[in-house]
C-alpha cells in the first residue's frame, strides 16, 4: 500500500514539475513588433507560380515544387531553379538579398522579375542573362508596372508619370499640390479602393484618379520633431461637411493624349471599382452617390471618355449599397464578366452578359433592396453564405474558384462552381479541407492552387490541391508541402474555446472566443476582460488557429485573466442584414449583444462578475468607452485605444454610409455620441490615441477628456506621439505593457 502511495506521489510531482518547467511568454514573443515574435510562429512557406509550376521561394533560393511528393516540414527539394547568389552573378553586384519577394511574370517565360527602390529587372534565369530593366525615378510613389508593355506609372508628389519601355519618361499632370492630387487612392480607401493607377491589360492606356480636396479644410496635425513644432496638412472631409470631388482620366501611351471620363454626376458622388475590358477599349466604373443607396454601373469609352447611355447595372438600398471589388471577365469570353454583390443580402458571385440586353425592370432583392440589371445577371452562388474571396478560374473546367464560409460561418473554405447561365441550385466543389480558415493562389490556368490554412488543431498546413478534383485529402492529387509544427509545444498554453449564445433579439446566433487562465483552477474566481471590436469589416472569432486569437490575450492569460471576445451585430461575414442592424445608430445594438455576453459570462462559475474590464481599439474603443459610460456599474476598468467619440468628427465616406449625414440623423448622432455620458463614468478609463492619428484624429479623445473634466469623472489620458491610428515596432510592444499595466493596477 506504501508502495502504491509513494508511486502516485511519484507522478503527480513529475506531473506538476513538467507544468512548471513549461516556458512563460513574453510580450516580445507574442507582439508582432517584439523581438522574438516571429521565432515563435508556425513555419511558414513563401510560394508563388510560374505558369503551372509552384515555386517555393527561400531566402537563399527559389525551388520547384514536385506535386507528386508529400514532403515533411524537415525535407529538401531537389529541383532548384536558381539561387540568389547565381542572380547576383549574373548581375555582377548583390542587389537579390532574398528570394522571397520574387515574381514569376510569364507563364512560358523562365523569367524572374526583381525589383528594387531603384529599378526593376527582368532576368531569364536559364539563359542566366538580363532580359531587361528599367530605373525608377528617384521620389517615385503609387508605382505600378504592365508586365506586356513593361511602362511604369508612377507618382512624383500629387501628379502623374509615365515611362515606358524604353525609358522615354512623360508627366501627364502639372498642377498637382495638397488640394488637387493625381493618381493616388480616393475615398479615404472606402469602397475597395487602395490605389489610383490603372493600366489596361495591355499596358497601352493608364487610368488615374483626380482628387480634388480644396473644399476640404486641413485638419492641424503636429509634428514635435522639429525645434519649433509646426503643423503639417491632413485633408479630412467629416460627416456632413464638405467633401472631395473624384474625377477620372485615361492617358493613351501610343498618341500621348489624355481624355476624362464625362460623368455629369454630382461633386460628390463615388467612383469606383475601376475595370478594364479585356482589349482596354473600354473602362467600367461602380458609381454611387453621395447617401451611398444608389449604385450605377457604367462603362466609358476609353478613347473618347464617352458615357454609356445607360448604365448596365442599377441597385438600390434603404440603408446603403457598398461595391467593393472589381469585375472579372472570364478569360474564354470577353463579352462575360464575374461581378460581386450583396444585394441578395450575402456578399455572392454574379455572371454578367455584357452582350445580352434585358428589359429594365426593377425587382426586389433578397437583401431588402431592389436591383435593375439592363444586361443578363446569373447568381453563381446562392446559399446563406459569404464569399470571402473570389480567386480566379479553372479555365479549363470553366469553374469559378472561391473562398467562403459555406460549411459554418466561422470555417472559411475553398469551393469551385460551375460558370454558366444556367439556374443554379447549392452545389459546390469542396477542394480543400472542410474545417479551418482557407487563403490560396491559383497557377496560370487555375487548373492547380496552393492551399495553406490553419484551423483549432492544425498550426499552419500548406497543401498543393487540383481545382478539378478537390477535398484536399491524400491520393487525389493532392500533395502536403508543409505541416507546421506547433512553435509552442514547450510553452504554457492556456485552453481556447470557441462556442454560441443569442443576440439581444433572442434569434440570432453570435460566436464566441473563452480564453481561460494559465493553470486554470475551476474552484477559483478570476478577473475578466471582454474584448471588443463589434465594428463593420471586421471580425475577432473565426475557425483558425485559436480561434483567431489575439497574441495579448496570451499574456494576459497568463496573468491570471479570463478573456471573452464575442463578435456582436454589425461585424463581418454574417450577411448584409447582420450588418447592417446598428444603421443610424452605432452602438446601440452592438452594446445589447456585448450586454448578453456579460450575462453568459455570469453563468460560468470561475468569471468574477465584480471584476470585469474591457479593452477594445478604433472601432473598439468606441465601444469601451460606450460600455463603460452606459454600463457603469458593470465595467469596473475600461482601455480605449483611438476611439472615435463624436461621429460628427470622423470622415464622410465611412462615417455616412452607417449614420448618414448629422443633418439627416440628429437623433442617431446625438445618441451615439459619447460627449453627453461622460458624466456617467465611474470606472477606471484610460483612453491611449497616436498623437498624429489621420483616422480618427485627436479631437475626439480630447474633447472626451474635456467633457469629463467638465462633469467631474476621471479618466486617464496616455499619448504615442509621432505614431498614427495604430502602434507599430517596439511601440506595439510598449503599448501592450501600457495596458497590461491598467488592468494589473486596477482590475485584478
Amino acid at each position: 500500500m506504501k508502495k502504491i502511495f509513494f508511486l502516485a506521489a511519484l507522478l503527480a510531482a513529475t506531473s506538476m514539475m513538467a507544468q512548471t518547467t513549461k516556458k512563460s511568454f513574453t510580450l516580445d514573443d507574442l507582439m508582432p513588433g517584439g523581438s522574438t515574435f516571429w521565432n515563435l510562429q508556425p513555419k511558414y512557406m513563401f510560394s508563388t507560380w510560374w505558369g503551372e509550376v509552384p515555386v517555393e521561394l527561400t531566402v537563399d533560393e527559389a525551388k520547384r515544387v514536385k506535386s507528386e511528393k508529400v514532403k515533411s516540414e524537415k525535407s529538401n527539394h531537389d529541383d532548384i531553379l536558381f539561387t540568389a547568389n547565381e542572380l547576383n552573378a549574373v548581375l555582377g553586384e548583390k542587389i537579390v538579398r532574398a528570394c522571397t519577394n520574387l515574381t514569376f511574370p510569364y507563364a512560358d517565360q523562365p523569367v524572374v522579375k526583381v525589383q528594387t527602390p531603384k529599378e526593376i529587372i527582368l532576368i531569364d534565369f536559364e539563359k542566366k542573362e538580363v532580359v531587361w530593366r528599367g530605373q525608377i525615378q528617384e521620389g517615385a510613389s503609387e508605382l505600378t508596372w504592365n508586365k506586356v508593355s513593361r511602362a511604369m506609372a508612377y507618382c512624383i508628389g500629387s501628379n502623374v508619370f509615365v515611362q515606358t519601355a524604353d525609358g522615354q519618361r512623360r508627366q501627364l499632370t502639372t498642377d498637382g499640390n495638397d488640394d488637387i492630387v493625381y493618381g493616388h487612392s480616393v475615398s479615404r480607401d472606402e469602397f475597395g479602393i487602395s490605389n489610383g493607377l490603372f493600366w489596361s491589360p495591355d499596358g497601352q492606356r493608364l487610368a488615374f484618379y483626380k482628387k480634388d480636396q480644396s473644399r476640404i479644410p486641413s485638419y492641424p496635425q503636429v509634428d514635435i520633431t522639429q525645434r519649433i513644432a509646426a503643423t503639417y496638412v491632413d485633408k479630412y472631409p467629416m460627416a456632413g461637411e464638405e467633401s472631395e470631388d473624384v474625377s477620372v482620366a485615361v492617358f493613351d501611351v501610343p498618341t500621348g493624349k489624355t481624355v476624362w471620363l464625362q460623368n455629369p454626376k454630382p461633386k460628390t458622388d463615388y467612383m469606383t471599382n475601376l475595370s478594364w475590358a479585356p482589349d482596354g477599349s473600354k473602362l467600367f466604373v461602380f458609381e454611387l452617390n453621395r447617401d451611398q443607396n444608389f449604385m450605377q454601373l457604367f462603362g466609358y469609352d476609353a478613347a473618347t471618355g464617352a458615357k454609356d447611355a445607360e448604365p448596365l447595372i442599377e441597385e438600390k438600398h434603404p440603408k446603403y449599397v457598398e461595391p467593393l471589388h472589381t469585375l472579372t471577365f472570364l478569360p474564354w469570353d470577353a463579352t462575360k464578366a464575374v461581378m460581386q454583390s450583396t444585394r441578395d443580402n450575402w456578399n455572392h458571385l454574379y455572371l454578367i452578359n455584357l452582350s445580352k440586353k434585358m428589359y429594365p425592370e426593377w425587382r426586389e432583392a433578397a437583401g431588402g433592396g431592389t436591383a435593375c440589371d439592363h444586361i443578363a445577371v446569373t447568381l453563381l452562388t446562392p446559399g446563406d453564405f459569404t464569399v470571402r474571396d473570389f480567386l480566379g478560374f479553372n479555365q479549363n473546367e470553366k469553374t469559378a474558384l472561391f473562398i467562403g464560409n459555406v460549411t459554418h460561418p466561422l470555417h472559411h473554405t475553398i469551393h469551385a462552381v460551375k460558370v454558366n447561365e444556367k439556374v443554379k441550385s447549392e452545389k459546390y466543389i469542396l477542394l480543400s479541407a472542410g474545417e479551418g480558415v482557407h487563403s490560396a493562389s491559383l497557377s496560370a490556368s487555375g487548373s492547380q492552387l496552393i492551399d495553406t490554412y490553419s484551423s483549432p488543431t492544425v498550426a499552419r498546413r500548406v497543401t498543393l490541391l487540383s481545382t478539378k478534383k478537390g477535398t484536399g485529402k491524400a491520393g487525389d492529387g493532392s500533395s502536403i508541402l508543409l505541416d507546421a509544427e506547433d512553435p509552442w509545444k514547450d510553452y504554457n498554453v492556456p485552453e481556447i474555446t470557441s462556442g454560441s449564445i443569442k443576440a439581444a433579439d433572442g434569434v440570432t446566433d453570435l460566436y464566441y472566443r473563452l480564453i481561460k487562465p494559465v493553470n486554470f483552477d475551476p474552484t477559483k474566481k478570476y478577473p475578466t476582460v471582454v474584448y471588443v471590436y463589434g465594428g463593420p469589416h471586421a471580425h475577432n472569432v473565426q475557425a483558425s488557429r485559436g480561434y483567431y486569437f489575439r497574441g495579448w490575450e496570451i499574456y494576459m492569460a497568463q496573468k491570471g485573466y479570463v478573456i471573452f471576445v464575442l463578435d456582436n451585430r454589425g461585424s463581418q461575414y454574417r450577411g448584409q442584414q447582420f450588418e447592417q442592424a446598428t444603421f443610424r445608430h452605432l452602438g446601440d445594438e452592438e452594446m445589447k449583444d456585448q450586454i448578453c455576453g456579460v450575462e453568459f459570462l455570469k453563468t460560468l462559475p470561475y468569471v468574477d462578475a465584480d471584476r470585469l474590464g474591457v479593452h477594445g481599439w478604433s472601432f473598439g474603443g468606441f465601444m469601451t468607452t460606450n460600455l463603460m459610460c452606459t454600463y457603469p456599474d458593470v465595467f469596473k476598468v475600461g482601455v480605449a485605444g483611438g476611439p472615435v467619440i463624436d461621429w460628427k468628427y470622423y470622415e464622410v465616406m465611412y462615417g455616412e454610409r452607417y449614420m448618414d449625414t448629422p443633418q439627416q440623423n440628429p437623433e442617431g448622432y446625438a445618441t451615439s455620441g459619447l460627449l453627453p455620458k461622460a458624466k456617467n463614468l465611474k470606472g477606471r478609463l484610460q483612453i491611449i490615441l497616436g498623437y498624429n492619428d489621420p483616422t480618427c484624429v485627436p479631437q475626439h479623445s480630447l474633447s472626451f477628456i474635456r467633457a469629463c473634466i467638465d462633469a467631474g469623472t476621471q479618466p486617464d489620458l496616455f499619448l504615442y506621439p509621432g505614431d498614427g491610428h495604430n502602434m507599430f515596432g517596439t511601440d506595439q510592444v510598449h503599448l501592450h505593457e501600457r495596458i497590461t499595466r491598467y488592468f494589473e493596477d486596477y482590475l485584478k
